[in-house]
């Protein structure tokens, strides 16, 4: 069973303080493509938080992307995402630096992380990350 966001909860999960359906959703259920880096990466954060494993892999890059993630399994519970700053080099490739925190039976974690993307093609997509310690 896919978790959706529905009216009961209006506000998208990826803190952006916009309604789902025209924030994240229109990238994971109506096909639109992100036009910036931090958009995927709110995104994909958005997509961890409703176990949406078919849209972390489509936006994961060939060269990195695991076969699955078994998010069905997941413990995690999604707490918020802070997006610290989005530096795009050039126009094919940027970094995202943020904190998402999550719970994981009962225990509070932070990730913090600098993303690399890369846009091929007119996508952007999700290559890897450095998780730093705070």
């Amino acid at each position: 069973m896919n978790s959706r966001v529905t009216d009961q909860a209006p506000h998208c999960p990826c803190n952006s303080n916009q309604p789902y359906r025209t924030c994240c959703g229109r990238f994971l259920d109506c096909d639109e493509f992100a036009a910036t880096a931090e958009l995927l990466m709110r995104s994909r954060y958005t997509a961890y938080t409703l176990k949406r494993e078919d849209y972390l892999l489509a936006t994961w890059h060939r060269s990195t992307r695991p076969a699955s993630l078994d998010l069905a399994n997941a413990s995690q519970h999604w707490l918020g995402l802070t997006v610290k700053r989005h530096e795009q080099s050039n126009p094919d490739q940027a970094i995202v630096e943020f904190i998402a925190r999550h719970k994981i039976n009962g225990r509070a974690f932070r990730l913090h992380e600098i993303s690399r993307f890369v846009r091929e093609q007119n996508r952007w997509f999700y290559v890897d990350g450095d998780i730093l310690s705070d």
